[in-house]
Formats: structure tokens, sequence, C-alpha cells
């Protein structure tokens, strides 16, 4: 069924009203100017970033916070390289994203014209699918499929290529179906098995992540833990996966990992990976699992096909999306009494977790107290606050310390990259316009995009930005002095007045130099109701929560 005939660009963005988009983000350009003027008159809220990588971030949070694609209008060349920053974070992050750019006329190809750039060859490691719309009438097609394929299985990033003379030219306007994601169900005899499995191990570990999750399942999968009495570990920054207050959870399983937690795994009997890819960070290099057989038996549940087996060998492996696992789940029940020893496991899976979160009482060099800062935030933010993070050492006082109790409350980058928290943030707020979203940066990671606290003004989202001033690059610091010890190199920062930067943009600033700071300059943020900065000046030296940069390369030298 036709409704007209529309261009290119009025095709594009037909499309995305069908499949559902209220939001996008972009930086204009002149090569999709026909989408910018389509736009003009859709009832999608455009936001537009100050850097490409920015409004990637943004559009990939976005997908990580609904579970549908998050979508970025980006211009050739330049404004493509500068966006592949957000598609590895999609792509690591199984995250469903769609980005589009603009691309010359297709009659120039080939030439190396103005800003081409060939985006199957530079993207296509990065993407699931990378594609080149080479005239109107296909739009409508393509952008489906883009659809489809970014959000079935284990979902990630697709580009789209939109050449001028595609958006400028006319096709036949269609009706359309819009895509509704797949679900694959686990079997009867899986479910089965996979209960006697976990019946019958007298020390489990249930470790959750990846993504395509909802508060509903994950309230699915907290009621099987509760009923087979198994611990639960989240996966690398994806904590918000388990209520951190609740008697199963067992910690989460990354970066300077809990090693009673990492014991526990190692010496568990059996394993269960749900939904989780395990990779580098979490597995601590590979080596918690076997990787062609764990001593543990193993468990490994994934939505997509192609993942059971790639990297390990397990001995039940399961391809369910996480909603229709956890729907299984439910009708799973306890045949027999479970033992008092895993019960214990159990309690002592918890307990390790509360030491080893519980905040530091001895203090670090410095009149600003990390340990201060994040005992006042757990008292005084709502348990719906969205955390957003970057990378770098600050991000462990949230990792370790922070108590995630709530489904969707955090943003941060399994693929590690730098820069992140800030549009994250932006991207959240616009979506939760009445959740608290409070960013944490270290100085370095700010810096990558801060930039884009200017679209947080413009779009008066008010998020808080907790900015860790300790004037160097510090995990690399940290492995310098590890491996290099006293050769510094390349790490320390000359950093600007980041208040002063934040009232340019007339939004509420405030400095901290001494832990008493803290709590009336957080009051005063959250009562400005707008975008809001808070400079914490931290020592040098208080570089990880258990070593000074000072014992780190005393360790190193073995002193």
């Amino acid at each position: 069924m036709t409704v007209g005939t529309k261009s290119g660009g009025e095709l594009v963005v037909d499309a995305l009203e069908a499949h559902g988009v209220k939001q996008l983000f972009c930086v204009p350009g002149e090569s999709y100017l026909e989408v910018l003027d389509a736009l003009h008159d859709s009832t999608i809220n455009v936001t537009s970033a100050r850097q490409e990588g920015g409004a990637a971030m943004m559009a990939e949070a976005w997908g990580k916070l609904h579970g549908t694609p998050g979508v970025c209008f980006v211009t050739r060349g330049p404004g493509a390289t500068n966006a592949s920053a957000g598609i590895h974070v999609a792509q690591q992050d199984s995250t469903p994203m769609i980005l589009f750019i603009g691309q010359i006329n297709s009659k120039l190809r080939h030439r190396e014209a103005f800003q081409e750039v060939d985006y199957g060859q530079f993207l296509g490691s990065m993407a699931k699918w990378v594609a080149e719309i080479d005239s109107a009438d296909r739009i409508t097609e393509m952008v489906s499929r883009a659809w489809s394929i970014a959000t079935s299985g284990r979902p990630g990033p697709v580009v789209l290529v939109l050449p001028e003379d595609t958006l400028a030219g006319t096709a036949e306007s269609l009706a359309i179906r819009p895509f509704n994601t797949l679900e694959t169900y686990p079997s009867q005899d899986d479910l089965k098995r996979m209960a006697e499995m976990t019946e019958h191990a007298a020390n489990p570990i249930l470790i959750l992540g990846g993504s395509r999750w909802c508060s509903d399942s994950v309230a699915k999968v907290e009621a099987f833990a509760e009923r087979f009495k198994v611990p639960v570990a989240c996966s690398f920054r994806r904590q918000m996966l388990f209520n951190h207050h609740h008697p199963n959870y067992a910690g989460d399983v990354g970066l300077g990992i809990n090693p009673k937690l990492s014991a526990a795994i190692a010496n568990a009997d059996l394993v269960i990976l749900m939904g989780s890819r395990f990779s580098e960070v979490p597995s601590q290099n590979y080596q918690l699992l076997g990787v062609q057989g764990a001593k543990q038996q193993l468990i490994h549940i994934h939505a997509c096909a192609e993942e059971l087996g790639r990297v390990y060998r397990a001995d039940l492996a399961i391809h369910a999306s996480p909603k229709a696992l956890a729907q299984g789940l439910v009708e799973l029940t306890v045949s027999q009494t479970i033992t008092q020893r895993r019960i214990d496991h159990l309690m002592r899976c918890h307990s390790n977790y509360q030491g080893w979160s519980t905040l530091p009482t001895q203090t670090h060099p410095g009149e600003v107290q990390m340990p201060a800062i994040m005992a006042h935030l757990a008292v005084t933010l709502p348990s719906n606050t969205i955390i957003t993070n970057g990378a770098g050492n600050y991000a462990t006082w949230i990792h370790r310390f922070w108590k995630f109790s709530e489904y969707g409350t955090q943003l941060a980058p399994t693929s590690g990259s730098m820069g992140y928290g800030l549009p994250a943030a932006v991207a959240a707020k616009i979506a939760c316009p009445n959740t608290p979203v409070v960013a944490f940066a270290g100085d370095g990671c700010f810096q990558m995009t801060m930039q884009e606290f200017g679209t947080a003004v413009q779009e008066r989202a008010a998020i808080i930005v907790l900015v860790i001033d300790n004037g160097m690059y510090g995990t690399i610091r940290m492995h310098q002095e590890r491996h290099f010890p006293n050769r510094v190199s390349a790490t320390d920062l000359v950093n600007p007045d980041f208040c002063t930067l934040a009232q340019a943009y007339d939004a509420f600033a405030a400095k901290v130099t001494k832990s008493a700071q803290f709590p009336q300059a957080l009051s005063e943020a959250m009562a400005a109701k707008k975008p809001a900065l808070i400079h914490i000046k931290l020592d040098p030296q208080a570089l990880t929560p258990d070593q000074t940069l000072n014992q780190i390369r005393d360790d190193a030298f073995g002193l």
C-alpha cells in the first residue's frame, strides 16, 4: 500500500517514526540536509551534540536504557570517524544502536572525493551490519532490516550510509510494519536439566550480564535465586542487574574483583553464565573458567546462538533471550531440601561482599576523603538515581562501594571508554527527566567529552557531574608505577578551572577542597534544577581505595 511520493529524507524519518523512535542524537551536516529538513516537521525530538563521539555515546546510552536502538546521525568523513568511539562501545556492550552517516553523491564514488570514506571497510569489524542505501525506494526496507539486526540475538550497532542522491531522490511512501524483537525460548528439557544441575551443586554461583534485560526479568531471576539458594554476582559494569542489598548478592565480577569472590567462582562446582559473554575483564583474562573446558560445570545461557561455544565449552548451553529465560525460570521448583552446606555457602558469599563493599575507615592522603563523599551520596541520593561513568581509577569507588538496588540505574561502558559518563548522563536525563542523574568523571575522562556539558545546558538536562580531579591520568600512572616505578611519562595533566567552565555556561558550579564542603555543594547542586558540576580536588596520592601512589611504587621496588 502506497501513501504518496516523498523524498529520501522524508522516507528515513517516516521509517524511524514507524518504529517508535521518539528521540535521536546528531551533529548536523550538509550531507543529510534532507533528513534535517524532514525532522523539522517530525514528532521526534532531536538533540544536537557538540561532537559526533558524544552524540554516538548518547545514542548508545539511550539504547542501553530502553533496549531499543539508540539513533544517531552524523555527517560523512570526519563526522563518521568521530562517531566510531560510540560504535565501539555499542559493539562491546551489546547495545542496539543505528548510526546514519551522510555520504557523498554516489556518482562521485571511488575518486577520493571530499570526505569520502568506505564505511564497510572502516566500521565493518565493529558493526553488526554496514550498508549503503543506493536508492530512495530501498530506504523503508533497509531501515526495517537495520532495526531487526540491531535488536536480534546479541544486540549491537548497525550503520546505514545515506548518499546525497538517495536522500534527494523520491519514491513511493509505503505503509510500514514495525519490527518486533524476537524472543528465543528455552526448551523444557533444558530448563529441567538446568534445575537438576543447580539443585545438586554444592557451591554454585550465578553470574548475570549482557543486555536485553528488563525489570520484570531481573525480578524473576531474583526469585529463582531465592528458591534455589544460589549466590548471584554481576558481570563487569552490569551491577544494576541485581539488588546489592539482597542476601543472595555476591558482588561484581570485573576490574579489581574481590579476591574472595574470585575464589568462589574458581572453586565453584557449577557456574551459570546468564546472558553474559564473560569476556576478558570479568573472566580475569580468561583465567576464571577454562576456555576449552572449565573445571567447574558450566551452564551458559545467551540470546545469540553464535556466542554459545565460541569461547567456552559449556556442559549445558541454552539458546534463550533473557526475557524468555526468566519466564521459564518461574516454572522451576526445588524437589528436595537444600543442604545446610549450600546455605552456608550462600551466606558466606554475601558476607564476603558486605565486607568488601564496606567503606574504609582509615583515611587516605588529602583533605578530600572519597569514603566520606561516597557515604554522603549513599544517604542522600534516592535509590532510583542513575549513575554514569567513563573509565579511570575513580570508577572503583562506584563499582566497589555504591549499592545498586534498582534496574536501569547504571550506565557504564564495558568497553572501558573514557569520556562516556557525561554524554550518557545527558541521554539519561532526557530519557528520565524526573530521575536524578549523577555522572562520575575523572579529570582526564571529563576532558574527553567535556564539550557535551554545553549540550546538557542547551537541553536543560539537570545532571550533576562530579569531576574527580587528581591532576593526572590516574589508571595509567598506576600501571606505570607498577611496571616502571618512578619513571613518569605523559600521564601528568594541566587542568582548567572546571567550575569556571560550568559557570561560563550559566550552570551551577562548586569546588570541593575539603570533605566537609561536599554535603552543601551536593545540596545546592540538587536544588539548582539545572546542569551542575562539582569539582572535587583529590590528592594525587589517593590513587586507589587500598594503596597510595607511593605504596604502589614501593611494592614495585620490593620495599
